[in-house]
């Protein structure tokens, strides 16, 4: 867990600072988009304006990434595991706590995991940015489909299994309430992302791997070392 974690880390800090090979014909890495500003043809609004300061322009991910980080970063099912994976705490759920006053994430700086709520409403619209970007990657300009189109409809659908998963969203969908009994919508909406929620953590390891995936085959396809087969 350390070592993937720690790699995936890396790596995507690495790809989102370098502002190049992030596109390949109709494919965009999913650490750029949105692409608000940038000089690819994804591009929303062009070229970065004059004004911007230049660790802006760095890189379109710098914009973006943020959220969908943020939201990961704060994952109830992530603190588990890099909390032990890290620091090892806690070693062992059979370890008794050493510390006598221990305040667990009631202090500074663990308190600020509470902002997971707002950061999921800041990362469930990438999920339709994502699935609009699976829809262009269809066009060559003629219609068509690749691996690259495959990768990224697999990484969509990863992600959606773990964001509508989330213990956040689940807690807003009914989980808030005393009786869902006289709230079928709820109760619907409640089930619905319980069963997402029941494989909460297959989808974190899922599309942890895919997005990361997803990047590195449209950036090696774009530097050449791969190739994309075209399917249709």
């Amino acid at each position: 867990m350390f070592t993937a974690l720690s790699t995936f880390v890396v790596y995507t800090t690495w790809a989102a600072l370098q502002g190049r090979h992030y596109t390949f014909g109709p494919y965009l890495s999913p650490f750029y988009s949105p692409e608000l500003f940038g000089h690819s043809s994804h591009a929303w609004f062009g070229p970065p304006p004059s004004w911007f300061p230049a660790w802006l322009t760095i890189s379109p991910a710098i914009l973006i990434l943020w959220a969908p980080g943020g939201f990961r970063l704060t994952c109830y099912y992530y603190r588990g595991a890099y909390y032990k994976a890290f620091w090892a705490d806690p070693p062992s759920c059979a370890v008794g706590e050493p510390r006598t006053t221990y305040r667990g994430e009631s202090a500074m700086p663990l308190v600020l995991q509470n902002v997971h709520r707002l950061f999921l409403y800041l990362a469930l619209p990438f999920l339709a940015i994502l699935a609009y970007d699976v829809w262009k990657a269809m066009w060559f300009p003629g219609f068509g489909i690749g691996v690259g189109t495959l990768i990224l409809a697999a990484n969509v659908v990863f992600l959606g299994g773990y964001a509508l998963g989330c213990h956040s969203l689940r807690h807003l969908a009914g989980g808030c309430f005393d009786q869902l009994s006289t709230r079928p919508l709820h109760e619907r909406a409640y089930a619905c992302v319980s069963c997402f929620n029941r494989r909460h953590g297959t989808f974190a390891w899922l599309s942890l791997f895919s997005v990361a995936f997803a990047d590195l085959y449209i950036r090696l396809c774009s530097m050449g070392v791969w190739r994309d087969w075209r399917i249709v």
